[in-house]
């Protein structure tokens, strides 16, 4: 294992754990040189409490993953967590095509927000970061509805849309973090990893 940066009398570097089997993540990761050295997905229950507002469910669902991973002396857990707001509105993974095409109609020509909470776990030591981006998205004809609906991207998406795909052509504009979208602020996470002892680019 690679020294941390530091001098000849640093320790190795913590191990990263990360809580999500998302491919984007681990992709977002490694624009900031860090690649994990183990991943664990959480199994957690996912669903809203009553009233619950967006922000909260969001940083909410990042603690209880992170809490719910085991995590040992010299290793740090990552975990996230992305919702789509549309006002107080949490809109979640689709569980269906039909679902999806509900989401993408009610998201059609309006703002919406996603959010991205981000929790970093070290020991008994927790750090926690939200992280928020207005998203404008253009009108929707129901063509335009099918055809991304035809491209299977949806799935498994908060709000049933992926911005790094096919969808950015549906976005004229945004005001926050695009790397939030996809689901990890990275200026955030490299904030939070940072303070639990792990610099970004300290490599694998």
């Amino acid at each position: 294992m690679p020294a941390a940066r530091g001098g000849p009398h640093a320790g190795p570097r913590p191990r990263l754990i990360l809580g999500s089997a998302s491919e984007r993540r681990r992709e977002l990761l490694a624009q900031l040189g860090l690649v994990p050295d183990a991943v664990r997905a959480p199994d957690i229950d996912e669903t809203p409490r009553p009233g619950e507002l967006p922000r909260a469910y969001a940083a909410r669902m990042a603690r209880e993953k992170a809490a719910a991973l085991p995590c040992t002396a010299g290793e740090i857990v990552l975990c996230a967590d992305t919702t789509v707001a549309l006002g107080r509105r949490i809109l979640g993974k689709p569980a269906s095509e039909a679902e999806a095409a509900a989401f993408l109609a009610a998201l059609s020509g309006r703002r919406h927000r996603v959010i991205t909470a981000v929790a970093v776990r070290a020991g008994a030591r927790a750090w926690l970061r939200v992280n928020e981006t207005t998203v404008r998205v253009a009108r929707l004809d129901r063509a335009a509805i099918a055809a991304y609906l035809a491209t299977g991207e949806w799935r498994g998406k908060a709000g049933g849309y992926a911005i790094q795909g096919a969808f950015a052509a549906h976005v004229p504009w945004i005001q926050g973090s695009h790397s939030g979208i996809v689901g990890l602020p990275l200026a955030e996470t490299a904030a939070l990893l940072g303070a639990a002892g792990l610099s970004a680019g300290a490599g694998a």
